[in-house]
């Protein structure tokens, strides 16, 4: 039997066109602005962004306000790759240098379009935050994602709702803010700082301004640290 080429050209398209949206929801990379800055090799820090304080906003933050080194964290509760430096690096840096004094680390939400759970979750850990327990919330998100395996895990506001009450926040007062989505507006002034400052991936971070792309092990960031504290 002959078959056309046309005819195979098909499934052979849509297995391409799959490969390709499969391997843009495993990593969203740099912008063309962002590559010629940093070179082609991800893990060198990019160049300095003028106004730290202004990029660390009044989003919460772990530390001291005056610790020399400022690491401002863009990232997406949903992300799989947010979640391994959570889980790789994220108590590292705490031990090291938040803990001690030497540094702080604010986290500014980037909700990438494709995490359905993401601006969600974003919306709740301000709502956690609104009664003072953002860092408590943040972790209970990624370590209840952790618990369910790897990758991107599928969850949504009942999920959201139950680990608020997990951590013994006020139930009514939490389901009313995340509803109402009170803090769309802070999310939004999140992503807009971010994409200014060059973000197009998450996790992205500024350590005293300076670009770190992706879940970097905490060798990486402590080189940077080391060298701010030395300055």
């Amino acid at each position: 039997m002959n078959v056309s080429k046309d005819v195979l050209a098909i499934p052979v398209a849509i297995l391409i066109a799959g490969m390709m949206i499969s391997g843009s929801i495993l990593y969203t990379g740099p912008s063309p602005a962002q590559q010629a800055a940093i070179g082609n090799d991800l893990t060198q820090e990019g160049p300095v962004v003028a106004d730290i304080e202004g990029l660390a906003d009044d989003d919460p933050s772990l530390g001291e306000a005056a610790a020399p080194v400022t690491i401002v964290e863009f990232s997406d509760f949903q992300c799989p790759y947010c979640r391994q430096f959570y889980s790789d690096t994220y108590q590292q840096l705490k031990r090291a240098y938040v803990d001690t004094g030497l540094a702080r680390i604010v986290y500014r939400d980037f909700p990438l379009d494709f995490h359905a759970a993401a601006r969600p979750s974003a919306l709740a850990a301000e709502c956690a935050d609104e009664q003072g327990r953002f860092w408590d919330y943040h972790d209970k998100i990624f370590d209840a994602q952790a618990v369910q395996g790897t990758g991107t895990i599928s969850y949504g506001t009942t999920e959201l709702k139950q680990w608020a009450r997990d951590i013994g926040l006020n139930a009514s007062q939490f389901d009313l803010c995340l509803d109402s989505e009170k803090y769309g507006d802070d999310v939004d002034a999140d992503m807009e700082a971010g994409k200014q400052a060059g973000v197009s991936g998450t996790p992205s971070f500024f350590v005293n301004g300076r670009l770190l792309i992706g879940a970097q092990p905490f060798s990486a960031f402590e080189q940077l640290i080391e060298a701010e504290l030395d300055n």
